[in-house]
């Protein structure tokens, strides 16, 4: 049987014929609304954008140019090599930060190419102060801090070891900066349990600016804005705390295709494990992605797709490749081969993805495999 492209979108055609399960669309106008949206946000703060992690799988050298078109100057990425990547992407006049800070062995190729790195540590400023006397330059770089999430950043004890002399002589430090563990519950007393150190700390150094508030942050009180925000998982649609509506646009969609379909009788197993059971005589389909492309385990059987306004609920384990779907509430011939179904779109968010698999739009948004089509609107 032929397929009749007639009926397909220029995107499924474009997926069909390059022989992928599905496409991402990549909407970086939304994109460019959203950070526009935190700076009216963030009054008068910068407001920067994290874009490590390929800017979660979004494509860094395709967001970091468009934010940098509509005014963002600062990006932060978690690993140096990311920064080397993105520094040939960006004018001169962008700032890259690394909040991971300096590895062993990486200082010269951070100082030659203007790579501020995020000091975490004694031996990460120790190191990048020997870099500066040896240059005989000022180096740029960031100071972190501990303030309550025991990850990253310089504890009470290094803070009072810090030889601020040499920082004030071989360092231009552009920021002190802290990351907030709890900002997505803007109610958690730990957000002012964090600014209430955040100001101890910033205290002793007077005249420095400060970069406190995440995603989440630039929607608790004004405290917590300083001088520069880093807005990660808003910047791509995700919600920046789980009190209020999603204020943002969504960035990414999904649709994955139709293998193939089928009708099965009362009684039949389906998938891995059979542990799932027809209760009736139902109708299936099998779609062309699974854990392989980001769409984890977990979602079985709680998940869904969509097929316009119909819910088609995911049944037995989702495969690496594979995920079948009820589709009994479709009329016979309505989905075929080669059919499209949503997995992130109007009908279901990517926070709702996130929850059905029982995890955070951070891990769905990063996990997102190269396997489908990308379309950048």
């Amino acid at each position: 049987m032929t397929t009749d492209f007639s009926t397909f979108t220029d995107i499924e055609k474009h997926a069909l014929t390059k022989g992928t399960g599905g496409y991402l669309t990549l909407d970086l106008g939304a994109l460019c609304a959203n950070y526009l949206l935190l700076q009216k946000q963030a009054g008068e703060a910068r407001v920067s954008a994290v874009v490590k992690a390929d800017a979660y799988g979004i494509g860094a050298d395709k967001v970091a140019p468009v934010l940098y078109q509509v005014g963002c100057r600062d990006f932060f990425v978690a690993h140096a090599c990311e920064a080397f990547s993105l520094r040939q992407r960006l004018p001169a006049d962008a700032s890259l930060y690394v909040l991971n800070g300096l590895m062993p062995g990486a200082e010269a190729a951070c100082a030659d190419q203007n790579i501020i790195p995020v000091l975490n540590s004694a031996d990460q400023i120790a190191r990048w102060l020997e870099v500066a006397a040896s240059r005989g330059e000022r180096l740029p770089a960031v100071l972190q801090f501990d303030t309550g999430m025991s990850r990253l950043g310089l504890s009470p004890e290094d803070r009072e070891a810090l030889d601020c002399e040499a920082i004030k002589a071989h360092l231009d430090v552009h920021f002190l900066m802290s990351h907030l563990a709890c900002a997505d519950e803007p109610s958690h007393s730990a957000n002012l349990g964090q600014l209430a150190v955040m100001r101890e700390i910033s205290a002793h150094f007077p005249n420095a600016a400060v970069s406190f508030a995440n995603s989440g942050g630039l929607f608790l009180s004004p405290d917590f804005r300083y001088q520069l925000a880093r807005p990660g998982v808003a910047l791509y649609g995700g919600a920046p705390n789980d009190a209020r509506p999603n204020p943002m646009q969504p960035v990414v969609g999904l649709h994955v295709a139709v293998i193939q379909t089928r009708t099965v009788p009362a009684g039949t197993r389906i998938g891995y494990g059979g542990t799932y059971v027809a209760a009736t005589e139902m109708k299936l389909a099998t779609i062309a992605a699974g854990y392989a492309d980001g769409l984890p385990r977990s979602l079985s059987p709680r998940g869904a797709a969509w097929f316009g306004d119909v819910r088609l609920p995911i049944v037995g384990r989702v495969s690496m490749d594979s995920i079948i779907l009820d589709i009994s509430a479709l009329a016979d011939g309505t989905l075929v081969a080669g059919r499209f179904v949503e997995l992130i779109g109007p009908h279901q968010s990517l926070d709702a993805i996130a929850a059905d698999a029982g995890t955070i739009s951070y891990e769905i948004l990063t996990s997102l495999g190269r396997r489908f089509h990308r379309e950048y609107l």
